[in-house]
């Protein structure tokens, strides 16, 4: 670090991305990200009137997109706030949210942005371990007096707790807000959506990047009641104004009107996780139960650093955490059949040659 860099950050850990290597052609199961490309209908969106129209600056208030949303979800368009990808969300959350007097509480073994949040803003913050297996135990937030954030379904493990689960959380803790990142709802767990209407301490953050094909087009969103998505607007227009670029919001538009396509794609997807999950079970591996586009999941004949290198090393990308909790354990994105099909092909040459 240069000898500018404020005191205050020196002993910051930043969040690590998934690797993006470039050395040779691999099969990308790290980052959970679609196999998929996007609906035909966004390509031709993103055409040459809206390219030539980059001169200008989009709409600040995305009131098109906005209101496709609204529209989409059945609520207003005052209670749809947009961010570029889901993580400048979560960072305005804990920015607008959480402070001195209201400290915020996540699952210890989670999404890696929480941590990194709570540290950059100097928040005091409760890590709750997860139980046996990795489960959530909803209880252990309820009445607890601080700002929550829940991924639901959790990420690496892929487990979800029940909208009545959630529901208790939000009813509990009425002074403080809760934030539910369901970033990979759309892969067979039930969203708590419903509950916006109700409670107004409750944010339901999604994003573009996973069900809907658009990871590179960085777009977020949150729901909630209207006057949490002013205080998020506030911060919003304190940073940068103008976050949402016009082409993905053109496309974002596109993607929402064929819903459909992404569904099917959704479909392929579980169908992959059950077949994957099965298949690694006659190999002697341990996988969770996922409602995620991934599985969390561990060979009980080596370790989970060493398959990631065999993997690597053979052209697949997994990930995997040096954490000792889950150092066993490699998160695996499901992606096309031929993409895991290549994956198991590879986990039984490893598998011989530990034999």
């Amino acid at each position: 670090m240069s000898k500018f860099l404020s005191a205050r950050f020196a002993d910051l850990e930043a969040y690590v991305p998934g690797e993006q290597p470039q050395d040779m052609q691999y099969v990308k199961l790290n980052t959970n990200e679609s196999p998929f490309p996007p609906a035909p209908a966004v390509l031709e969106a993103v055409n040459a009137l809206e390219i030539s129209r980059l001169n200008l600056y989009p709409d600040p208030e995305c009131r098109a997109l906005r209101q496709k949303l609204a529209d989409f979800y059945g609520v207003k368009m005052e209670n749809v706030f947009l961010a570029n990808g889901s993580d400048e969300l979560l960072n305005f959350f804990f920015l607008a949210f959480c402070d001195e007097e209201r400290a915020v509480a996540y699952p210890a073994i989670s999404y890696g942005f929480y941590p990194v949040y709570a540290s950059l803003y100097r928040l005091p913050a409760a890590a709750i371990p997860l139980r046996e297996g990795f489960r959530l135990e909803s209880g252990d937030y309820c009445g607890i007096g601080k700002n929550v954030v829940i991924a639901n379904p959790n990420a690496p493990t892929g487990r979800a707790i029940s909208v009545s689960e959630i529901e208790e959380i939000v009813r509990s803790n009425p002074d403080r807000a809760v934030l539910i990142d369901e970033a990979y709802i759309d892969f067979g767990g039930e969203s708590c959506l419903p509950l916006v209407g109700k409670y107004d301490n409750l944010l339901v953050c999604q994003t573009f990047s996973k069900f809907r094909s658009l990871a590179g087009g960085r777009l977020g969103f949150a729901i909630g009641s209207p006057a949490l998505i002013e205080d998020l607007d506030k911060i919003k227009y304190s940073t940068n104004s103008y976050n949402i670029n016009r082409l993905t919001m053109a496309a974002a538009i596109a993607t929402i009107e064929n819903n459909d396509y992404y569904a099917e794609n959704s479909r392929r997807i579980q169908e992959n996780r059950a077949y994957t999950a099965g298949e690694l079970e006659k190999l002697d591996f341990e996988t969770l139960p996922s409602q995620a586009n991934f599985i969390f999941t561990r060979c009980r004949r080596m370790e989970g650093g060493a398959l990631y290198r065999a993997l690597k090393a053979r052209g697949v990308l997994v990930r995997h955490w040096e954490k000792p909790e889950i150092a066993d354990w490699c998160r695996v994105t499901i992606g096309s059949r031929e993409q895991m099909d290549v994956f198991l092909e590879k986990v039984r040459e490893i598998l011989k040659e530990v034999d």
